[in-house]
């Protein structure tokens, strides 16, 4: 009989680093949401990946800002270092060539860990200049001298074979905690609900509010249809406006692109209504975020 392995392995770095991308493209489905703006991760999302007798169970997290002053970003950091914890491997995720005070404070608390680490050095298929590669892990030497060390494109999966095999080799002994044909732990309403904020963030792209959430109202599924509503809050009237668009085309794109997504996702017809609504001071007030779904650990 061959032995099963299971473990967690921690995705951690500051914004912007390709974390989300690189899940995505390990567990080949489109899992977590993408876009060009911090703070597109808000939750930390379990990925289950199961090949042969090996179980990974990898957890993206919120980039880790060493400077947050408000009650989302203090949550965003708390998420990802929760996530640190009671781990087997922490796959440290930074930028080819660009080392920044987020970087560093990253390093820290991922040095303050004492887990196992592989420093993943990401989007060096944009490296102009491939010998600076070779000076930044050694530099990065100093901060973690018994790491392993690779670099990787998430987005066209150079590497990520290899990466597998050091994470595979960090799992420990142990039965499956998931059953083997399941990619998350994630319920459907909380997927729809991130696909329609993916759709949020890059239709807005410079205009984002980032006092932006988004909530289920009804998720009721039938046989051929899912009737899904969905609140949209924002801070300001501003932000409404913004979201809505001249004569509501803005809302409407977002709604059909997010639709087919969805529709994607479960396999059948979908009815999406989309509102949205003024909730003054929500995303810096620690209440107003548990009510939410913002809870430590989610």
């Amino acid at each position: 009989m061959n032995t099963k392995h299971c473990g967690y392995a921690a995705i951690v770095g500051r914004p912007n680093v390709g974390k989300s991308t690189l899940l995505n493209h390990l567990l080949g489905h489109k899992l977590s949401i993408t876009s060009r703006r911090p703070q597109t991760t808000r939750h930390n999302i379990l990925g289950i990946k199961t090949e042969g007798e090996y179980q990974m169970l990898y957890v993206d997290t919120p980039g880790i800002n060493d400077r947050q002053s408000r009650a989302m970003g203090r949550y965003l950091n708390r998420a990802a270092l929760t996530a640190m914890r009671d781990v087997d491997l922490i796959l440290f995720v930074v930028d080819r060539d660009i080392w920044t005070s987020a970087d560093a404070a990253v390093a820290e608390q991922v040095r303050r860990a004492r887990v196992p680490v592989v420093v993943v050095l990401n989007k060096v298929d944009r490296l102009v200049e491939p010998d600076v590669l070779l000076p930044r892990m050694a530099e990065l030497s100093a901060w973690f001298p018994a790491a392993e060390y690779l670099p990787i494109s998430a987005l066209n999966g150079r590497n990520l074979e290899r990466l597998e095999t050091l994470v595979r080799k960090h799992m420990p002994v142990g039965a499956f905690c998931f059953p083997e044909d399941q990619y998350t732990d994630r319920s459907e309403r909380f997927l729809v609900a991130e696909i329609v904020r993916e759709k949020i963030t890059r239709q807005l792209g410079a205009e984002l509010p980032y006092s932006t959430t988004v909530e289920i109202e009804e998720f009721r599924d039938e046989e051929r249809i899912c009737h899904i509503s969905v609140l949209i809050l924002v801070e300001r009237d501003g932000q409404k406006r913004i979201i809505i668009g001249d004569g509501g085309q803005r809302i409407k794109k977002i709604g059909e692109q997010a639709r087919q997504d969805i529709q994607s996702l479960l396999g059948k017809q979908v009815m999406l209504r989309l509102w949205v609504k003024v909730k003054s001071g929500w995303s810096d007030d620690e209440r107003a975020l548990r009510s939410l779904g913002y809870r430590d650990g989610a």
